[in-house]
């Protein structure tokens, strides 16, 4: 007998009705989703602040739609594949990937670096697209993760072309944990940096984030002006230096308007 089957099989309480029940339910389809792998019932009800029964139904409700699987020889919970079939559509049409896609392996075989392609997400970097360089190095970012914007050079490139009171909201979202001796830990400091950006139209990481990660970004604006994500060049120290980064900038601004000119022509959110 399995899990789903020794939990009460109840359809409807106060606990899952109104309009409370899609977060509940996309809160427990997040933790599945973030976890190293496959959870079983026990762990998602340690993390979730749901009575059993409530989760049970929660989950219930999940594997009928197809948004998650449930292995019964394992008893653990995955994504389901409706969600990949619908999260693989919306990624294609609704991000800058395929829009940036001829651009970025032009710009690849052109300089020979690291590429990254970004949108922000709740104030965060959302990493859409990668290009590795033949010299590649380990490092944080793949696509699909997301990282800190305050303290990696494509954050704080889509940061300062922000209106100044979004600027302010992405602020006060930003953890300003200290990763490296070199991270900007204060929103005033933060806030001094974006003013440089603007000025300039590029940002760098000067190993805020990694140590001995480098990389210099520009934003990616529709013609309205509107940061739809940022593009950067990344090396190490090691490899590289800012001055020679900082040589790629005007190639990535004209790469940049290449892509949000695609993004138009895709008619994609924000163009």
């Amino acid at each position: 007998m399995t899990e789903l089957e020794t939990l009460p099989a109840q359809t409807s309480s106060q606990d899952d009705a109104g309009p409370g029940t899609v977060g509940k339910a996309l809160g427990v389809l997040e933790a599945i989703a973030e976890a190293e792998g496959p959870l079983r019932f026990g762990d998602l009800l340690k993390a979730q602040p749901y009575p059993k029964a409530t989760l049970h139904r929660l989950l219930k409700s999940l594997i009928r739609n197809g948004m998650v699987a449930y292995d019964e020889r394992r008893q653990t919970y995955h994504l389901g594949l409706r969600l990949i079939r619908l999260a693989s559509g919306a990624w294609a049409r609704s991000t800058l990937a395929e829009a940036a896609r001829g651009t970025l392996d032009a710009l690849s075989a052109e300089i020979g670096e690291t590429l990254h392609l970004a949108m922000l997400d709740a104030g965060q970097v959302l990493y859409v697209d990668k290009r590795t360089s033949e010299r590649s190095v380990a490092m944080f970012s793949s696509t699909g993760k997301v990282g800190p914007a305050y303290c990696t050079g494509l954050g704080k490139a889509m940061l300062a072309f922000l209106p100044p009171e979004e600027i302010d909201k992405a602020i006060a979202r930003q953890a300003f944990h200290r990763f490296t001796e070199k991270t900007y830990t204060t929103p005033a400091a933060l806030k001094a940096e974006l003013a440089r950006i603007r000025a300039r139209g590029f940002a760098f990481d000067r190993e805020e984030h990694e140590a001995r990660i480098i990389c210099v970004a520009v934003p990616v604006l529709s013609e309205r002006g509107r940061v739809l994500g940022g593009l950067s060049a990344t090396s190490t120290t090691y490899l590289s230096s800012l001055r020679k980064l900082e040589s790629y900038a005007p190639r990535l601004t004209e790469a940049a308007r290449a892509i949000a000119a695609e993004a138009a022509v895709r008619m994609l959110p924000g163009t």
